[in-house]
Parts: structure tokens; C-alpha cells; sequence
């Protein structure tokens, strides 16, 4: 019997997360952080969680978008500082660096998942918080959203969780030197006009806004989507040679895909394609 979820193994899906709420409908997850009394800050338990949801997804075949998003008035405000900082200034070198790089595999993690995530973020995105937004593929915000990458405040470095790769590619190597810097915040309408985020709207209309362009990527060709994103990610550290070559091969193999035919039938049927992602 072929199995219902291929290249798994003996492994399973996880079937419920206990540190986020998560929910998916219409091939759409919403994954919501959901610690409003403390500004939706991250455990090392949220962390690990996160880690583990965007490796599992590309085999899980659940859904073909994600958003992502804060419960009450905050999208994330980073690593709670007792749970967290308090519980680090305890720990060895080993164990610290292992920590740093469970941190940094959620961030490796989103960027490597095929599936087009999206930020909806609600009011402050500050320390870890900023990190995830910026790890998304796209950001929609509102006017009191703030960006706050405040690693440098507490006496750490300003690339934590490959910032100072992420950042400088939104919005420029000057900018990000700045921001990364100094930590000041950055509202919603200055983080559209930098590059930081895709769009601002009001409160009341970010979790649609986001939505609205989650159905669209989950309505559309979701294979040549993916490709996209794993084309952005991939190329970032290549030269034009190798990029070429990887945009090539993509390209020869998406023109043998169901979507492709799709769309070369239904133009000259003077029909509107209706995409399978194969």
C-alpha cells in the first residue's frame, strides 16, 4: 500500500502543537502565537515547536501557504526574558550553543520550507519576533506595528538567528547597519517604505489582507510558487553560472508539469487555468 505521506518512514506528523495555536483551513495554516499576557513571547519549548513545524510541513501535504501571526496586541516580543535569558545566564558554553542553534534552525527552517509564508504582524515584532517576521516571504503590517531588533540593547550581538544575512538583502547593507545597530523602532508605513514589509493596512483588515493572499497562493500554480521561493533562497549564495544552471533546470522540469499543459489549454480555450500544484 502506498503510503498517505510519502518519504516518512517510520516517522509521523505531529498532529497537534501545544506551544501555538494552529489551524488550517482551505489549504490555508494559520499558526498564532498565543501568549497575549506576555506579548506572545517565545519558550524554549515555542522554539523547539517551531523548529520542528517547518521541517515537517513539505512532507505533511496539509496545506500550500501559511500565515503567521500574534494573539491580542502583539506579534512577537521576542525570547521571554525570564523563561529564557534568566535560564541562559545559567547554562555552559555547550549548552548555549545549543540553544543559539535551535534558534537558528526555525530561522533555516522557514526559509528552506517550500510553502509561502506569510506575516501578518500586529503591533510589536521585537528581538526573535523580528527575526520570524523577516524570515517570512512576505509581511503585511499596520501603522502601529514596530520593528525592534533589539539584540544589541541586552549586550549581544545584532546578528543573532541570521539577521545579518536576512536583513541586508530587505533592505540594503546601510539600512541594516543601522538597524541592527542601535534597535530603534520601525513603524509600519516607514517598514513599507524601506522594503522591510510588502504592505500597511488597517488593524481591523491585516488577518484578511493576509488571508486574502494565502488563498491565492494556495489557488494557484503552487508548484511554480515553491520553486520560486526555493530559487530566492537557494540563489542567494551563488554566482550567475550556478544560478542560471538551477533556473534552467527548474524551468525544463516545470515545463513537463500538469500546471503548465493547464495553462497552454485553457489559453486557447479562452478559459481560466484551474491549477492542481503538479
Amino acid at each position: 500500500m502506498k503510503p498517505k505521506i510519502p518519504f516518512k518512514g517510520s516517522a509521523t506528523v505531529t498532529k497537534s502543537w501545544h506551544h501555538f495555536d494552529v489551524q488550517v483551513r482551505d489549504r490555508v495554516m494559520t499558526l498564532t502565537l498565543n501568549r497575549p499576557d506576555k506579548l506572545n513571547a517565545i519558550t524554549f519549548d515555542a522554539y523547539a515547536d517551531l523548529r520542528d513545524l517547518f521541517r515537517e510541513l513539505p512532507h505533511a501535504d496539509i496545506c500550500d501557504a501559511v500565515v503567521i501571526t500574534g494573539a491580542g496586541k502583539s506579534f512577537c516580543s521576542g525570547g521571554d526574558v525570564n523563561e529564557i535569558i534568566g535560564e541562559l545566564i545559567k547554562m555552559d558554553p555547550r549548552e548555549l550553543l545549543e540553544f543559539t542553534r535551535m534558534t537558528g534552525a526555525v530561522i533555516q527552517n522557514m526559509r528552506e520550507c517550500p510553502i509561502p509564508i506569510i506575516g501578518a504582524i500586529n503591533g510589536t515584532a521585537a528581538g526573535a519576533g523580528a527575526v520570524i517576521a523577516i524570515a517570512c516571504d512576505f509581511r503585511i503590517v499596520t501603522p502601529s506595528t514596530k520593528f525592534r531588533f533589539l539584540f544589541t540593547n541586552v549586550g549581544l550581538s545584532g546578528g543573532d538567528m541570521g539577521t545579518c544575512y536576512l536583513l541586508p538583502k530587505l533592505v540594503g547593507l546601510g539600512r541594516a547597519t543601522e538597524i541592527l545597530m542601535f534597535g530603534d523602532p520601525i513603524a509600519g508605513e516607514h517598514a513599507v517604505a524601506i522594503g522591510l514589509a510588502n504592505k500597511c493596512v488597517d488593524a481591523e483588515q491585516l488577518l484578511i489582507e493576509a488571508r486574502t493572499l494565502a488563498e491565492r497562493i494556495a489557488n494557484g500554480p503552487t508548484l511554480a510558487y515553491q520553486s520560486t521561493k526555493m530559487l530566492l533562497t537557494r540563489e542567494a549564495d551563488m554566482s550567475l553560472h550556478g544560478a542560471l544552471e538551477l533556473e534552467a533546470m527548474t524551468q525544463a522540469h516545470l515545463m513537463q508539469t500538469k500546471d503548465h499543459r493547464e495553462f497552454h489549454r485553457t489559453f486557447n480555450a479562452g478559459e481560466k487555468p484551474q491549477w492542481s500544484g503538479r
